[in-house]
């Protein structure tokens, strides 16, 4: 991830799979280097590393306000 620029943040709670996964591709195809997503569907977490590893990004997950959080970039 890049230390330079703040990253995107994404709140994508109650979105149920793909819409995390869309909302994450979009940000990446605005030319994001680094993006925070919060999901809770309890698929965002394979299809949003599946999109990370095809775009040969890194993804690490946390947890944050009862949600999955998922660092990008």
């Amino acid at each position: 991830m890049s230390d330079a620029a703040a990253p995107v943040r994404i709140d994508a709670r109650g979105l149920k799979c793909p819409w995390p996964a869309l909302r994450l591709a979009r940000a990446l195809r605005g030319g994001a280097d680094a993006v925070e997503i919060l999901a809770d569907d309890p698929a965002a977490e394979r299809e949003i590393a599946a999109l990370a590893r095809s775009q040969g990004l890194k993804i690490e997950h946390f947890c944050a306000e009862g949600a999955d959080g998922f660092r990008i970039g």
